[in-house]
This record gives structure tokens, C-alpha cells and sequence, in this order.
């Protein structure tokens, strides 16, 4: 068996579990079929306030991440993750219950990412929410509320674009960002359609023991999660050791990076595994988390900025 690599062991420790619940059977068939398209007898799911439960520690005290260095020494580094950007696409029945909230609140963060994106399509221009109140005599496919079936409808997105020194921990934004979304709180996994995700940067603040600075410790990660149960339990690599991890029914829904963008990268510290096995995995999951966006039609400027690229 492999030992874990720093690499390894960033991408468990920062990995949130989260309460699994079951769904009643009355609420099984009322899924959308689209979203999930599997018969089962029991589908488990986790509400986002537990999600961001998970985030609370870490926002205050850091995620510790034990690493070992070249030298041999080992040593924990801490990280405190910033939510780096989030999109919720929810159904047209969940939409409504928290239509009102969004139409009555205020366009500052709206505002906030308005101007994430240069040239627009039509379609892309369905991905924003401008203004600060809606026509109420407007038909559903002119409200910036439609977009289609199969993704859904755009319940609330956010992109950070502030300098990481002035940034508040997760928790502490997606305390502000529920006060105009309730749904934050409330809505859950089986509520959200697959386009649903959410990118966490990960800055170091310190390392015990301290007394030093060490240049490949000052590495910061951008962790990409999907946030919808139709992704639940598959896995992002097959290989033996996931196996071994499959998660049984009833524990603690875990979420993974499926993407992963990478900062100040320096050393052998994060790429010395598994014969050269991490460097080829930061790769793969930077290329996916870079398709992931070109997907959706998405300029993320934390991914931007990490990876030196801009898509125009």
C-alpha cells in the first residue's frame, strides 16, 4: 500500500463530510428526472447549512494539513478557505418559495461580479442577475430567472475579486451572502442540478512548529466542488486506493475537489509522490476545473489569476 503523499493529504483534509439524511419516500418521486435519472429505493442528501458547518473551524482556526518535507522533518501547515466564487442552479419550485427575497434585496453583490465577464452571447447574458428589481409585467423567459431545463434556474452566484488581505473567511460570507439568500441555509443537495458548484481558495497562515519560513509552504489552492447529490459517491479516480475509501451508506457525505488550480507552486513538496503520479493529478485537475468553467461560459477570477490566463 502507498503512503499518502502532501498532496494526498491536502486534498482529504480540506475535503468537507457532511451530514447524510434520507429522503423520504413520498419526496423520491418528486425528483427531477433529468437531475436524477436512477431509481433508487433510498437517495441520501445533505443540506447546504451543514455543508457550511463543516467550513466553521476551518474559517477560525485553519484546516491543518500535515506535510513532509524533503528533509524528512514533517510539520502541519494550516490553510483557511475563502469561498472564490459559488453558482446555484435549483427548480423552478424551489426558485419560488425564495423569489421575493432576491427581487427585494439589494444589487451589491450583484454588482459584485457584474462585470466578470467581457463579451457576452445571448445565452450568457441569461447567466446574470443585473439590476436591482425585476418588470413585473415580464414573461419568464425575459426574466433573468429562466435559463433551461436541464440546468435549471440561477438561484444565486457570486465571485470574489477582492485582494486576498481584505477577503473574510467562508463562513463569514456565506453568513452575509444568506441574508439576501435564505436558500443558502436552507435549500439541499437534491434540490441543486448538476451545474451546481463552488470554488474555495485556500491561503496558509502559519505551520507548527514555527521558528521559519519555508518557500514551499506558501502554496495556495483553488478546490472545486460540485454541490448537487447527482455527483454523490462517484468517484474522481478509479483506482484501488478509492476503492478502498467508498463510502458506506448512512456516514458522512464527502466532497471531494473534482478541479484544482494551483499558486506560488514551488519545490518538490506537492509533486514528489507516488513517482511523479501528483504532478500528472495537478494537472488533470486543473484541466478539468479549467473545462468545468468553459463549460458553463464562466470567467472565475481567482482561476484566472492563479493559472495567469484570461479568457476574453
Amino acid at each position: 500500500m502507498q503512503l499518502e503523499s502532501s498532496l494526498d493529504r491536502f486534498l482529504r483534509r480540506t475535503s468537507p463530510v457532511v451530514r447524510s439524511q434520507f429522503l423520504p419516500q413520498t419526496e423520491i418521486r418528486k425528483l427531477n428526472s433529468l437531475w436524477h435519472p436512477w431509481e433508487r429505493e433510498k437517495v441520501e442528501y445533505f443540506t447546504l447549512e451543514d455543508l457550511w458547518h463543516c467550513y466553521d473551524e476551518w474559517s477560525a482556526y485553519g484546516a491543518g494539513v500535515p506535510i513532509v518535507l524533503s528533509s524528512g522533518e514533517t510539520l502541519v501547515q494550516y490553510y483557511v478557505p475563502y469561498l472564490s466564487a459559488i453558482q446555484i442552479f435549483t427548480s423552478s419550485s424551489s426558485v419560488n418559495r425564495f423569489r421575493d427575497d432576491l427581487e427585494l434585496g439589494e444589487c451589491e453583490i450583484r454588482d459584485s461580479f457584474s462585470d466578470s465577464w467581457s463579451e457576452e452571447n445571448e445565452n450568457e447574458k441569461l447567466w446574470r442577475l443585473d439590476g436591482c428589481s425585476s418588470d413585473d409585467g415580464g414573461s419568464e423567459q425575459d426574466s433573468p430567472w429562466h435559463l433551461n431545463e436541464r440546468l435549471g434556474y440561477l438561484y444565486v452566484q457570486y465571485f470574489e475579486k477582492s485582494t486576498p488581505c481584505t477577503r473574510v473567511p467562508l463562513m463569514d460570507k456565506i453568513t452575509e451572502l444568506a441574508r439576501r439568500y435564505p436558500g443558502l441555509k436552507s435549500l439541499r443537495s437534491v434540490d441543486l442540478s448538476p451545474a451546481s458548484w463552488m470554488a474555495v481558495a485556500w491561503y496558509p497562515i502559519y505551520h507548527i512548529p514555527m521558528g521559519r519560513t519555508i518557500r514551499d509552504l506558501s502554496t495556495c489552492f483553488l478546490s472545486y466542488h460540485t454541490l448537487s447529490s447527482s455527483f454523490q459517491d462517484m468517484d474522481i479516480e478509479d483506482d484501488i486506493e478509492c476503492a478502498q475509501r467508498k463510502r458506506k451508506e448512512g456516514e458522512g457525505i464527502s466532497l471531494p475537489p473534482f478541479g484544482l488550480a494551483t499558486y506560488k507552486m514551488q519545490g518538490i513538496v506537492w509533486a514528489s509522490g507516488k513517482s511523479g503520479q501528483d504532478r500528472e493529478r495537478l494537472m488533470s485537475l486543473s484541466s478539468v476545473a479549467d473545462s468545468w468553467l468553459k463549460q458553463l461560459g464562466v470567467q472565475h477570477p481567482d482561476f484566472n489569476f492563479f493559472t495567469g490566463s484570461w479568457r476574453g
